[in-house]
């Protein structure tokens, strides 16, 4: 990579945290206000236009709205000069989850219109917390802009936990748009919210989220009355064979390459005295290696039809909506570790276990390169090595739980990381192929 890198940074990482600290209130506000007002994947409309009213009122060079359904992109470029281009990375969307957090700001949404609806909606999964934090960024460093090399991309992607089935969306389409294109980033970061200890970095070489996809089973069958199951053919008993069967396709795998493989929801067309033409399993699978994914999808297809086979029905396997694992290179880790040790402190990041969730982030950093953290929200310890949760305080409630809950005394951080994060990137602290080098390198 090319581009202006400034010798001496520190001043500016003393901006960034001064400026973030004087906006923090504003940060939760944006937060409270998102939380309370959740949007369903590829429906994101309210939220979009909050975020881009807000990047307006910043004086950015570009806003960029409808990317990829939903999506926002800002662009700031530095006065400096330089070809750097930094992507600071947001997802927006919400979960069909009636919320139980017990927060004062919690939603009560509902999406009567939604495909398979109504559901209640909710920012269970922390994507309030990742926009209020880039938001907050952008007013940061577009008060800086004078001081800037290069250019930032404030990124605001739709559709993370996947659009409804028969819709395209979420990273790999924002990925491919003109949006990302005129300037295309040389590095995107994000973080994602996580019930690790509050202010705790963690991170991973290598493979931190899992591969992904969704699955559809449908098993055919011959509808009659219930009364006479002879006369047909009952496709509910090998859907109920499949499901069991998915809990022992991990043995087909190496048990030194996690994979998981669940179904989630049942649809059956019919009553309770009809035997139904199909059934139709929706569920997911995840490896967390890219290449165990074609043979546990093979497993997986062969299982379903030959099932099916044994009780007179057929099936067929659908494969939709692929997501590549989260892969944070030996390179960009290594590059990006000083400056979130210098933002968290250095005991506060933690090298962590992988794990099966998935993020299309993924997109992202595959495309341009970059690296993909989490930080821990919620009341958390670690007490010999291990994870628990704080005596007499919350605890710990997963993602997309629907108690989950992150606490705002994270959102600072989250600001200062992306911020700095950005600066680091553009200025020539965080690139891979000058990381190495004794000393900041020159102009």
């Amino acid at each position: 990579m090319t581009g202006t890198t400034i010798a001496d940074v520190a001043p500016l990482h003393e901006a960034v945290d001064r400026r973030a600290a004087a906006i923090e209130s504003k940060i939760v506000a944006w937060r409270h206000h998102l939380h309370a007002h959740p949007e369903l994947p590829n429906r994101e409309a309210e939220t979009a236009a909050f975020v881009a009213e807000h990047l307006r009122s910043l004086g950015l060079d570009e806003v960029r709205t409808g990317v990829a359904g939903h999506g926002v992109v800002g662009v700031l470029r530095g006065g400096l000069g330089g070809d750097r281009v930094a992507a600071l990375r947001a997802d927006i969307d919400a979960l069909p989850v009636k919320e139980e957090s017990g927060v004062g700001f919690a939603s009560t949404a509902v999406d009567a219109d939604y495909p398979g609806g109504p559901f209640p909606v909710a920012h269970a999964c922390g994507h309030d917390c990742h926009t209020a934090m880039v938001m907050g960024a952008a007013e940061v460093l577009a008060g800086m802009r004078s001081d800037l090399p290069g250019t930032v991309l404030f990124v605001f992607q739709p559709a993370e936990e996947g659009p409804p089935v028969a819709e395209e969306g979420g990273a790999r389409s924002m990925v491919g748009s003109p949006a990302l294109r005129d300037p295309a980033p040389t590095m995107v970061f994000g973080l994602h919210v996580v019930p690790l200890p509050k202010g705790v970095v963690g991170y991973r070489v290598g493979h931190q989220y899992a591969a992904s996809c969704m699955v559809r089973i449908t098993v055919h069958g011959k509808q009659v009355h219930a009364s006479m199951p002879w006369m047909g053919l009952d496709p509910m008993p090998p859907a109920a064979d499949i499901v069991s069967a998915c809990g022992q396709i991990y043995r087909r795998i190496p048990a030194t390459s996690p994979v998981t493989v669940s179904i989630g929801h049942v649809e059956d067309v019919g009553r309770f005295n009809i035997i139904g033409e199909t059934v139709t399993l929706w569920g997911t699978v995840r490896c967390l290696h890219d290449g165990d994914m074609d043979t546990v999808r093979d497993h997986l297809r062969r299982t379903a039809e030959h099932l099916a086979q044994a009780h007179g029905c057929t099936a067929e396997a659908e494969f939709l909506q692929e997501v590549p694992a989260v892969d944070n290179t030996p390179e960009w880790t290594s590059a990006a570790l000083p400056t979130l040790r210098r933002v968290a402190g250095a005991d506060m990041v933690k090298h962590t276990e992988p794990t099966l969730g998935y993020d299309d982030v993924s997109e992202f950093v595959r495309a341009f390169g970059g690296v993909y953290v989490m930080l821990g929200c919620q009341d958390t310890e670690y007490a010999h090595g291990a994870l628990r949760s704080i005596p007499g305080q919350r605890g710990s409630a997963a993602n997309h739980n629907p108690a989950f809950y992150a606490d705002d005394s994270v959102l600072l951080t989250g600001a200062r990381l992306h911020a700095n994060m950005a600066v680091d990137h553009v200025t020539g602290r965080v690139d891979p192929e000058l990381s190495g080098q004794p000393g900041p390198p020159a102009f």
